[in-house]
């Protein structure tokens, strides 16, 4: 029952994501399968951002919104008794609004792979990162907002989602291990007139799990290259366009359930500062480095479960910062769940004050807020 707990805050601490309780089995006969499964996610978020200057775009206001609603179909075929072809293609679809465009935001995966009992399993495609997924999966419990590991939160998105390819070790008495590869084509791009060549960013790990303690180390190669081109942003991030800072991402985090009820994680990221890029001439927020912590822990009691987690941020370029997020969530069926979250990026310091009550520094962030529901098929 332990694992059961710390597996249901590695998923996303009863965020509910699409099981066979859910999923909705089109075919199945002779080792073939295949599963329609998605959910229809809405809410309402504001705050998050501070103020902005005169004549910029308003930021933080209330929004009804679409919360990352997805369609997915995934496949299979048993080849052997320990051999296993999968498949899967999941597409985010707007939820909230009409959209004549079509409706679909994003092809989010899309991939196949072999899965064999005495060997592990190969991918390749449009899948997570291995090592948000493997290494910083107890701490990617939040709906929305509140990861802060992963290269600033960027998640899944590390160095993957796309021309990826990946191996798995089978699970050797609660060790395995992983790598993969996300390739970037230089084909087409030139830079001052000059053609470029192609880059793989690599990024492995290993995790260790026996009873109800997970242990988890890994890295992710974070290239400097050249992520503009004709086509868009070569790294996504968050869709922004963010080149690597060509140092090494390094990450551990140790997860322990300690009853059925309750699990408690710690974790740690650290990337160096590249001095070189610096020293000639090279952007500050791009190549500083940062050392993260993380604190956190899921409750769960019946159909309610709770998150709360605190992370103490040192950039190399920038003062310290402490973030925190905290959720609740409730599971009215196997299919429909409500849930709550509160994140603030920049706590700043909390005053007393004898006469006026309590106040925050002026540097603080905004709390930034979000209920809604979702319902999973």
């Amino acid at each position: 029952m332990k694992k059961t707990l710390l597996a249901t805050a590695i998923a996303g601490a009863m965020v509910y994501g699409a099981t066979a309780a859910q999923a909705a089995t089109v075919y199945d006969q002779d080792g073939t399968q295949l599963i329609v499964n998605g959910r229809i996610a809405l809410g309402i978020s504001g705050g998050g951002e501070r103020d902005t200057d005169p004549g910029d775009d308003k930021t933080g206001g209330t929004e009804f919104r679409n919360i990352y609603s997805r369609l997915g179909i995934s496949m299979s075929h048993q080849l052997a008794s320990d051999l296993r072809a999968f498949g899967r293609v999941e597409w985010r679809f707007n939820g909230d609004e009409r959209d004549r465009s079509g409706g679909f935001q994003e092809v989010r995966h899309s991939y196949i792979g072999l899965e064999s009992q005495p060997f592990g399993t190969v991918m390749a495609g449009n899948f997570d990162s291995f090592y948000n997924s493997h290494v910083m999966a107890p701490f990617d419990v939040y709906i929305d907002r509140g990861l802060e590991f992963s290269k600033g939160g960027a998640g899944g998105d590390l160095q993957a989602r796309g021309d990826s390819i990946g191996y798995i070790t089978p699970d050797l008495s609660g060790f395995q291990a992983f790598l993969m590869g996300k390739h970037y084509s230089g084909n087409g791009l030139a830079e001052n007139g000059e053609s470029r060549s192609s880059e793989i960013n690599v990024q492995g790990g290993v995790k260790y799990e026996v009873g109800g303690l997970r242990l988890a180390l890994g890295f992710a190669e974070d290239k400097d290259d050249y992520a503009l081109s004709g086509r868009g942003a070569r790294h996504r991030y968050t869709g922004a366009d963010l080149r690597g800072a060509d140092e090494n991402i390094y990450g551990a985090t140790a997860s322990y359930a300690f009853n059925d009820n309750f699990s408690a994680r710690l974790g740690y990221e650290t990337q160096d500062t590249n001095d070189g890029a610096l020293d000639a001439g090279g952007d500050p927020d791009r190549y500083y480095g940062y050392d993260t912590w993380g604190l956190g822990a899921t409750y769960s009691l019946g159909q309610w479960a709770f998150n709360a987690d605190v992370y103490r941020v040192s950039p190399d370029n920038e003062e310290k910062r402490t973030a925190w997020a905290a959720g609740a969530y409730y599971k009215v069926s196997s299919n429909f769940d409500v849930f709550g979250e509160l994140n603030r990026r920049d706590q700043g310091d909390i005053n007393i004050n004898t006469g006026d009550g309590v106040d925050v520094e002026e540097n603080s962030d905004n709390l930034y807020w979000l209920v809604g529901a979702r319902y999973h098929f």
